[in-house]
């Protein structure tokens, strides 16, 4: 049995797991806050969640990044994992340096989800270091990280829930997608209102956090929980660089303009830095005259194809089936 701890902010780790999980041939018990997920085969534990409450040292003086002090959610959720992890025969973790340690610490092999951006810090080195495995859902690309790392990590490329569907044709050149997320934003709706009538040849749709107003020219469609028709009717994306808004994009190989958000350990502002020629990137959200131009030379999204295979989830699934055995 895999024990595969899925963390709870944003949607992108729960896709992820789903996606793997569903082409291992191993069982896969998902440990998580959120949810059991619409289509999990296997058994699905909803942890105790651990926020609120003392607040004072909760790294431990530095060493980890969460474990606030006699905290009962905590404690109730250490637990729980623990009796899942204690029958595993290997443990992913996406992401928590915590729950890595917990179940290499019940003497089971841990595989962990790398993430971009600097995680040299104590608590990012003690789960790398102890990892089996580091999975990195972006491709081959030149990196700092210590040479004992770059050894065990295996470059799976961008991993989306949409990678099995064919690569839809051309998009409404004038339709504009903005992907937004739930791990939050540095851009306010009056700026995306600015954007669309500063192009009034463009229809802007948005899909996340719901908003209201604005120019003819722009929709608010909410959250939506698939996105591909959307994917597929755009001209262009604009988005944010967090993994799983642009493993969606890269699986429909869609024009791109790509605006990092402010993340711990500059996840986001690393991801953008390698996307050179794939997409268009800037380092905050233009001033409204900026868009007409910004948006008629990004690139044509041909590019995405050396970040998505389409064949992460199986290769994944085969290495964990492999450890596991």
């Amino acid at each position: 049995m895999i024990a595969y701890y899925v963390h709870h902010q944003g949607s992108g780790h729960l896709h992820r797991a789903a996606s793997i999980a569903a082409a291992t041939g191993t069982p896969v018990v998902g440990l998580s806050s959120r949810p059991r997920p619409a289509g999990w085969a296997g058994r699905w534990v909803e942890l105790p969640g651990d926020d609120g409450g003392e607040t004072r040292d909760v790294t431990a003086g530095g060493t980890l990044h969460w474990v606030p002090r006699r905290h009962p959610g905590l404690r109730a959720r250490m637990r729980a994992i623990s009796e899942v992890v204690a029958a595993a025969r290997l443990v992913v973790v996406d992401v928590s340096v915590e729950v890595a340690l917990l179940a290499r610490l019940h003497g089971v092999p841990v595989v962990v989800m790398a993430q971009p951006g600097e995680r040299t810090d104590r608590a990012h080195r003690t789960a790398y270091d102890l990892a089996e495995r580091l999975l990195a859902p972006w491709p081959p690309r030149p990196s700092d990280w210590p040479a004992a790392w770059e050894d065990k990590t295996v470059h799976l490329g961008t991993l989306s829930r949409f990678d099995a569907r064919p690569v839809p044709p051309p998009g409404d050149p004038c339709r504009v997608l903005v992907l937004w997320g739930a791990g939050g934003l540095d851009v306010t709706a009056d700026q995306l209102c600015a954007a669309a009538a500063a192009t009034p040849d463009r229809h802007w749709v948005v899909a996340g956090p719901a908003g209201a107003g604005g120019p003819p020219n722009l929709t608010w469609l909410g959250w939506v929980e698939d996105v591909w028709a959307e994917l597929s009717a755009a001209g262009t994306v604009v988005t944010h660089a967090g993994q799983n808004a642009l493993a969606e994009v890269a699986a429909a190989r869609r024009p791109a303009v790509v605006v990092p958000q402010r993340r711990p350990h500059g996840e986001q502002v690393t991801t953008a830095r390698a996307l050179a020629g794939v997409a268009a990137t800037v380092g905050t959200w233009p001033e409204p005259g900026a868009w007409p131009a910004l948006l008629a030379a990004v690139p044509d999204g041909s590019g995405w194809a050396a970040w998505s295979s389409g064949t992460a989830a199986t290769r994944a699934a085969a290495l964990l089936d492999g450890l596991a055995a």
